[in-house]
C-alpha cells in the first residue's frame, strides 16, 4: 500500500475548488482504485492523504487530463505553493 501526501499553502479556495475537489476524489476512487482519501486544513495549510494499492494506479492518476487541469488551476489560483510525497506503507496498526 502507498500513501500520497499533498501539502499546500492555501492562497484562496472558492466554489470552483470545492466542485473540482469532490469530483476528483470520486474519480480517483472509482476509476483509479484509490482506496481512501482524506484532507485536513488548519489556517492556511492543507494536507491531503490518498491511499493506493500500487504505483501504477498513482502514475495513471497523475496523468489524468482533468486532474492535470485542476493542478494547473491550483498553481495559478488556489495554492501559494505545494509539495507531494509518495510513500510506501510498511506496516499499519489499528485500535479496536
Amino acid at each position: 500500500m502507498y500513501v500520497v501526501i499533498f501539502k499546500a499553502t492555501i492562497k484562496q479556495l472558492d466554489a470552483e475548488y470545492s466542485q473540482y475537489a469532490e469530483r476528483l476524489r470520486q474519480k480517483a476512487i472509482q476509476q483509479y482504485h484509490c482506496q481512501k482519501f482524506e484532507s485536513y486544513t488548519e489556517g492556511d495549510q492543507e494536507i491531503a492523504l490518498s491511499y493506493w494499492r500500487n504505483l501504477e494506479d498513482i502514475h495513471a492518476w497523475k496523468k489524468d487530463t482533468e486532474h492535470l487541469t485542476a493542478q494547473s488551476i491550483g498553481q495559478e489560483k488556489w495554492y501559494a505553493n505545494y509539495s507531494v510525497e509518495v510513500c510506501q506503507i510498511a506496516q499499519q496498526y489499528h485500535s479496536l
